[in-house]
């Protein structure tokens, strides 16, 4: 992470059940962290426990585990929908734990916006009604509101349908409403909680296209939850992984392939084409002389491998600023995809 954090959090935990007197026990210095043990002891359930993470700015951040993981119950906290039983929470370095109810309405009013699995439209107001709603919200003049909506309408891609009403649309359209009502207030983090599992795979791939357009023309902060390695490793600048409340592993998605932080994060990887996912940097030989006009280090394996196995012969490999870094051939390719196969 080389941009400074966004948002972070320290030591964060969301436990239920128990009494205020047993939380207030197990989270002093004498216990804490508290084990499973200790959890069950008291009746305790832990849905997020012992979190850290630094998002920064401009990233694309996912995270992701199977159902039950913990990954929604983080990122509610994170956009402070609920309270956690404990730890710290930071916006541009200011607690939002600190911040009263009113202050982090207001927050969430003009600094955050979330897109959800279900697109949760009003159904009696039209698609530039729905996308201008938390303008109004916001106490906006209506016709304020309605050039912002628009502006986004066009931004999505559903210029010409202002005047529609949610039956009306497709899922995919649907979901392109619920994208543009959270862009309308200019959010400085963008949560989306499994905005596309919901989609038949065709218009999911869609979705996916427009929402990396978006995001390479806006640069927002993204935190980006879903249960599908596959979407993770095409939309993510780094990947938390959860289990049972816990974050496993956070890393980019290359590093995840190479180097998992246990059992679960392989399997997790397992299935995962690798040449989709590796980098010409990180399979190639480093310093060796190569030819031809240069293969970019941070291209994907999978971009390539025609043109290396092609040339029978190894090509240079160069870095942003068009220096040679190394060289790759055939054989390093062919091992890659064979991997793909075992």
């Amino acid at each position: 992470m080389t941009n400074p954090a966004k948002l972070s959090c320290k030591a964060l935990w969301k436990v239920y059940g128990g009494s205020d007197q047993a939380k207030g026990h197990i989270f002093g210095a004498e216990i804490f962290p508290p084990g499973e043990e200790v959890l069950q002891g008291f009746g305790m359930i832990g849905a997020v426990k012992h979190a850290f993470l630094e998002i920064a700015e401009g990233e694309i951040f996912v995270i992701m585990g199977l159902s039950g993981s913990g990954k929604s119950t983080l990122v509610r906290l994170l956009a402070g929908l609920i309270k956690p039983s404990f730890g710290e929470i930071y916006l541009d370095g200011k607690d939002l734990l600190k911040m009263s109810e009113r202050e982090l309405i207001e927050l969430r009013r003009h600094k955050m916006g979330m897109v959800f699995q279900h697109f949760a439209l009003l159904p009696h107001l039209t698609v530039l009604q729905n996308v201008a709603f938390p303008l109004t919200i916001q106490g906006q003049a209506k016709a304020a509101a309605q050039t912002r909506a628009l502006e986004v309408i066009e931004l999505v891609g559903l210029k010409g349908r202002e005047s529609y009403f949610p039956r009306e649309l497709s899922g995919g359209q649907q979901q392109r409403v619920g994208i543009a009502r959270s862009l309308a207030v200019k959010p400085e983090i963008w949560f989306l909680d499994e905005p596309f599992s919901a989609l038949d795979p065709l218009i999911r791939r869609e979705m996916q296209d427009e929402f990396l357009r978006l995001q390479g023309m806006l640069k927002k902060t993204i935190v980006f939850i879903t249960h599908d390695f596959d979407e993770a490793i095409r939309l993510a600048d780094r990947i938390a992984i959860m289990k049972d409340g816990r974050i496993i592993q956070v890393a980019t998605p290359e590093e995840l392939v190479l180097n998992p932080a246990d059992d679960y994060v392989q399997e997790f990887t397992r299935h995962v084409p690798r040449d989709k996912v590796l980098s010409v940097g990180a399979v190639m030989e480093k310093g060796a002389a190569g030819e031809g006009s240069g293969i970019p280090v941070k291209a994907k394996i999978a971009e390539v491998a025609a043109d290396v196995i092609a040339a029978g012969k190894p090509l240079k490999v160069i870095d942003d600023t068009g220096q040679p870094v190394g060289a790759i051939d055939a054989q390093r390719v062919i091992d890659v995809l064979v991997r793909n196969e075992a």
